[in-house]
């Protein structure tokens, strides 16, 4: 589609979010679940969506958006139903009700690979709504922001979604999430001296496996079986377990400790259904094995493609050694830079000339 050039926007508002790595006690922030917790840390790449305001009439469509990583420009039509390109994207819009005396075109962008199971949808709901929020009176806290996202994800677009993605990307940082009664959670980020927060900084990787992860016949197989287990089930305990070790490693400086932590989650994910571990990342693990990482996750709930999370050793030449057997191994594999966020949502804007 085509707009009309040479057009300046009246403002410009621009917000970002962290994606999240290594959720330990994952699968208890959902509805079957009942009650959870959960430890998670918010990185870098994030999520980004710039809006440019423009006045009423001077584009073709009223509301654009431009997902940028596929390439695609489309008009959205909020008082349509159904979702026809993006729906994540498209229910965000009608959600938060665009004021009808302005124009805008939203773009969104990503440096986080789509489907590597690191709530990159989850941020992108995040950055949107806390974008768009600006376009009202009032401001959304960004407990109120994760929610409505979640919301968008549950129950707007019916899909199976917990809370931790959508807090985390909120908060930023690294988080213990106590979801007491589903969706209600409370967010205790865990503050640590500069010296452990450089430390697990340098130490974490973040490995893609090269193809998207996407839900499947195995997660809905794996809710049926928690579902009649009820939420007091040993896997789910034994999930809601590693969150807390987690925790408790962090705030002692215990890499060690966190290492193992990781471990103990991947293997209850194994205990779910042995798919949830793919072929790719039992071979990545052999392979931080061999190079004594002290830790790995399966970012997300787990299954066919996606990405992984190794707590490494001591000493960086390893690190990188390691890294680049796992990226000879595979042309799919690829490591992705990550950097601990300090902030969650970031939503700043200025008026144009």
């Amino acid at each position: 589609m085509s707009d009309k050039k040479n057009r300046r926007p009246l403002r410009i508002i621009n917000s970002v979010a962290p994606i999240r790595i290594c959720d330990n006690g994952g699968w208890t922030d959902t509805w079957f679940a009942e009650h959870g917790k959960i430890f998670n840390i918010g990185v870098y790449p994030y999520a980004e969506v710039q809006l440019e305001i423009f006045p009423p009439g001077s584009q073709e469509e009223r509301i654009v958006i431009y997902a940028e990583n596929y390439g695609e420009r489309f008009a959205v039509h909020p008082e349509k139903n159904g979702y026809d390109r993006h729906p994540l994207l498209e229910a965000a819009i009608e959600r938060m009700n665009v004021p009808h005396d302005i124009a805008l075109q939203a773009t969104i962008y990503s440096e986080a690979p789509a489907g590597a199971s690191t709530g990159t949808s989850a941020a992108v709901a995040v950055a949107l709504v806390g974008a768009l929020d600006c376009l009202t009176p009032g401001r959304m806290t960004p407990h109120e922001v994760a929610y409505t996202a979640q919301s968008i994800e549950t129950d707007m677009l019916h899909l199976q979604c917990g809370i931790q993605d959508q807090l985390c990307s909120a908060y930023g940082g690294i988080n213990y999430i106590e979801m007491f009664k589903y969706p209600y959670a409370s967010v205790s980020q865990i503050q640590v001296p500069n010296s452990i927060w450089w430390e697990l900084e340098r130490r974490m990787v973040l490995i893609f496996l090269g193809k998207s992860h996407s839900s499947s016949k195995v997660h809905e197989k794996v809710i049926r079986q928690l579902e009649n287990a009820g939420p007091r089930c040993r896997q789910l305990e034994d999930l809601r377990a590693s969150a807390d070790h987690s925790r408790d490693a962090l705030y002692a400086g215990d890499f060690d400790a966190l290492g193992r932590a990781m471990i103990e989650n991947t293997e209850a994910q194994g205990r779910l259904h042995p798919d949830l571990i793919c072929p790719e990342a039992h071979r990545i693990i052999e392979i931080a094995q061999a190079h004594g990482a002290l830790g790995w996750k399966v970012n997300g709930a787990g299954g066919d493609g996606g990405s992984i999370a190794i707590l490494c050793g001591s000493i960086s030449h390893v690190k990188r050694a390691m890294i680049r057997e796992i990226e000879q191994e595979n042309a799919l594999f690829r490591n992705i830079p990550v950097y601990l966020s300090r902030h969650g949502l970031r939503v700043w804007d200025r008026e144009c000339c």
